[in-house]
């Protein structure tokens, strides 16, 4: 885990060094939420924070979790992981079990504070992994479905063809990430389903 500590190291600088930061919408997991620079202007009326840092898988999103996520007292958790996690060759049910595992570790420390976890996408560049990213989308939907206060949003169908296939305007050049149009597909479905920005305590 070493290979994420600078910018967790400065994640942590950013939570403590400002107290404002506190208490907010907090979008965590990899690099499809760090890189997300205008999630703020994307969602004006939320207060939210980013909290994702590169590369993450969903291993290491429970592994900094008590460094990053649970010091910033989040109101709201909008997680994105399990991507890096297939592309590092693991399979569907491993990365089932890493959720499951994450879930457990969260509910010790904020038993009743809403998180929804976003479909894991299909993108150009992992196109070979399709059916196992179905897999894994499909356990892990299982998995939340009797869990109080979470919930299962799919934002991966968004960045689909009618063809099914993932459309190119959505990614950058590498095939991997998502492009100001893949954000703004992702900023859609999030706006169709406000509630996800409220409290679910009684769920």
């Amino acid at each position: 885990m070493t290979w994420y500590e600078d910018e967790v190291q400065h994640l942590e600088k950013t939570i403590l060094s400002n107290p404002d930061l506190l208490g907010r919408t907090v979008f965590y997991g990899s690099s499809s939420i760090r890189l997300w620079a205008e999630l703020a202007t994307d969602f004006p009326q939320q207060s939210v924070l980013n909290l994702g840092f590169g590369g993450s898988t969903l291993a290491a999103c429970g592994w900094f979790m008590e460094r990053v996520l649970i010091p910033a007292q989040p109101k709201t958790i909008i997680f994105y992981a399990g991507d890096n996690d297939l592309g590092d060759g693991r399979h569907p049910e491993e990365v089932d079990l890493l959720f499951v595992g994450f879930m457990a570790r969260l509910r010790q420390y904020l038993p009743q504070v809403p998180l929804t976890f976003l479909s894991i996408k299909t993108s150009p560049a992992r196109m070979p992994l399709a059916l196992q990213i179905q897999k894994t989308n499909q356990l892990i939907f299982q998995e939340i479905a009797p869990m109080p206060h979470t919930r299962y949003l799919d934002v991966a169908s968004a960045l689909l063809g009618s063809d099914g296939n993932p459309r190119w305007e959505c990614f950058e050049t590498d095939g991997l990430h998502l492009s100001r149009t893949g954000y703004r597909a992702w900023q859609t479905v999030l706006q169709a389903n406000q509630p996800i920005f409220n409290d679910l305590v009684n769920q």
